[in-house]
């Protein structure tokens, strides 16, 4: 009979954007790299958004129906539709900017590569020269 697995989730830092999951086989232990993660500010935008555009759809839909069976709801719909299409859009922008400042506060800290160090060197040993 096979042996259970058992999961262990480290817990992540806020500038890790993958999380470390060490899976118990056997004796032995893997660590495998779940799919990145978004941020939980940019995943709560974006859950919002989604149910929002949603939620936009179906008003949308019920607007078309209405309006092709000439029922009095038509208008009120359309209207509706229409100011949920600009809340719409207001929460899509608002998981673009939510990223962005996420990005800029929490970014990744980016180091040169062994490219821009060798160009660097190089550079720096011209200038020392002259």
């Amino acid at each position: 009979m096979p042996q259970p697995r058992s999961r262990i989730v480290a817990q992540a830092t806020p500038m890790e954007t993958c999380e470390r999951v060490g899976v118990r086989i056997g004796g032995s232990e893997e660590i495998m790299y779940a799919k990145p993660r978004l941020p939980d500010p940019v995943r709560t935008a974006a859950v919002r958004a989604l149910v929002i555009v949603a939620v936009t759809l179906v008003q949308l839909m019920i607007a078309v129906l209405c309006s092709l069976a000439a029922v009095w709801l038509a208008f009120p719909m359309v209207i509706s539709t229409v100011a949920s299409t600009v809340v719409a859009t207001w929460a899509v922008l608002d998981v673009w900017v939510t990223r962005q400042v996420w990005r800029q506060r929490h970014g990744v800290l980016s180091e040169p590569s062994s490219a821009a160090r060798a160009r660097a060197r190089v550079r720096t040993r011209r200038e020392s020269e002259s």
